[in-house]
């Protein structure tokens, strides 16, 4: 399950991704939170991480505020859920890049929860990396995949 935190993230990105898209400026955390639903305090500290990982920057002054500077293409949903919430795998013996073997576990090889988990787990990793912040804000929201 992705944390709270992570969806203002990404209602903070659609918002942004489509400001750039109608040609707009760039947004306050008053607009941003107002159109996302994200309360501004917690917004604020969101944006910050969001822009110390490169996908926000910020503006100063009189028509300041935050804009998207990454391409919605290159912003891999998959990749943003790690950013903010951390490993995604549902067993660290899964994870890519937090990989820990499991404590009670003997024999990873012969593991029939991670043999299971690992197949399911694969399933969502193909269709998660292949998603990006274009899919959630193109015409009609997710691909086919997702409305069904």
């Amino acid at each position: 399950m992705i944390s709270q935190k992570t969806k203002y993230a990404i209602k903070a990105l659609i918002e942004l991704a489509d400001e750039t898209a109608a040609g707009g400026h760039a947004l306050t955390i008053e607009e941003i939170a107002q159109r996302s639903g994200a309360p501004k305090r917690f917004l604020e500290h969101i944006m910050l991480e969001l822009r110390n990982a490169g996908y926000v920057g910020s503006k100063r002054g009189r028509a300041g505020g935050y804009v998207l500077i990454k391409k919605p293409d290159d912003i891999s949903i998959g990749e943003l859920l790690r950013q903010v919430d951390g490993p995604i795998a549902p067993l660290p013996c899964l994870s890519r890049r937090s990989y820990q073997r499991c404590e009670d576990c003997p024999d990873e090889a012969a593991c029939r929860l991670r043999k299971m988990f690992g197949q399911v787990f694969w399933s969502y990793l193909l269709l998660i990396e292949s998603l990006t912040l274009t899919d959630l804000v193109a015409e009609g929201g997710l691909p086919e995949v997702m409305n069904g």
